[in-house]
C-alpha cells in the first residue's frame, strides 16, 4: 500500500523512489513505462517523473480491477449466463 507523504515532500517522485513507494523494482516501472503500462509518467528533463498523486489513483484503479477487491466482479456473485443454441 502507498505511504503517507508529508506535505513538506514534493509532489513528484523520481522512477527508483515512485518504485520504493509502490514496494516494486525500479526495473519494473522501467519496463511498464516502456509497455505503456502501469501508472503514468512523464519527463521533466532527462529525469522520468510520477506524480505522487497519481500514484495514487493508479493504485485505486489497480484495486477496482480486481475481483478479489470489488465484489461486483467476483464471478461466484455473478448470475449464470444462459446457454445459447448452436445451429444445426
Amino acid at each position: 500500500m502507498p505511504q503517507a507523504i508529508s506535505p513538506n515532500e514534493t509532489a513528484f517522485l523520481s522512477l527508483p523512489q515512485a518504485a520504493s513507494y509502490l514496494g516494486l523494482s525500479p526495473n519494473t516501472l522501467y519496463v511498464w513505462r516502456h509497455r505503456r503500462q502501469g501508472p503514468p509518467s512523464f519527463r521533466m528533463g532527462r529525469r522520468v517523473m510520477y506524480r505522487i498523486t497519481a500514484l495514487d489513483e493508479w493504485v485505486r484503479a489497480q484495486e477496482l480491477c480486481d475481483s478479489r477487491s470489488n465484489p461486483s466482479l467476483d464471478p461466484l456473485h455473478q448470475k449464470p449466463q444462459a446457454r445459447t443454441r448452436r445451429a444445426a
